[in-house]
């Protein structure tokens, strides 16, 4: 199998159709093999039989995987990385943010041998950014940047650790997410981190990106919780 693609999903019967549909168009498109996890993190709307429904072409399978507990973000994509078995593996948010398209980019960084794992930046030349953030968003961002930077000694240079569009060589992510332990949205920072101890190369690649206001992150409610996983993954990579 060449490409899995994880989709973390958590309420998103609205969504979850269209993201399953595209993806299966996309690697019939492109003539790759391919499977699709969706990930239901405790859903109380339906998320999980939608995705069950939908019909995909010969050479595409779905495999959805749904648990009763809203765990966050992070566990959904671990599970999902466990269960992947593509040469090359991913995973996508919900909402479609991103053409599956921009994929075949960071696929050939990776296949080029450039790089381990390419992450897909909204935030570096060459993107195109079809409908922006808020202003609040935006600030957020900048400052949650500021503080990975400083605090957790993110490289300056990533322009975007939390694009939900990320690409790697399989055994890689079994690696890295076999010993993740973050549940929630920070888990990038914790892979990201640990790429670094174990000499993976990562490179960011040019996305086109449209904002979906119907974000599971919030903010102002997230902030302090996501402060508190950002100290939890500090403290666990220095005992090591």
């Amino acid at each position: 199998m060449d490409l899995s693609v994880v989709i973390p999903a958590f309420e998103e019967s609205n969504k979850i159709a269209r993201d399953v549909e595209a993806v299966a168009a996309f690697l019939k498109d492109n003539h790759l093999e391919g499977q699709i996890i969706v990930v239901d993190d405790g859903s109380s709307d339906g998320t999980c039989e939608v995705a069950k429904h939908v019909e995909v072409p010969s050479g595409v399978t779905v495999n959805v995987i749904r648990y009763e507990d809203h765990r966050g973000k992070g566990h959904a994509v671990r599970t999902g990385m466990k269960q992947t078995s593509g040469e090359y593996v991913m995973f996508a948010d919900s909402g479609g943010c991103v053409p599956y398209e921009d994929v075949l980019r960071g696929l050939e960084l990776i296949k080029s041998g450039m790089c381990d794992i390419a992450h897909g930046s909204r935030k570096m030349r060459g993107c195109h950014i079809e409908k922006a953030q808020s202003l609040y968003r935006r600030i957020c961002s900048k400052l949650f940047h500021w503080f990975v930077t400083c605090y957790m000694k993110i490289p300056s240079e990533f322009t975007d650790t939390q694009c939900g569009f990320k690409i790697y060589r399989r055994d890689v992510a079994r690696h890295l997410y076999g010993e993740c332990i973050t549940d929630g949205f920070a888990f990038d920072i914790e892979i990201i981190l640990r790429a670094q101890k174990e000499r993976y190369r990562i490179r960011e690649f040019p996305v086109d990106w449209a904002c979906d206001p119907d974000s599971r992150l919030s903010p102002s409610r997230s902030s302090w919780r996501v402060l508190s996983e950002l100290i939890t993954i500090k403290r666990a990579l220095s005992e090591k």
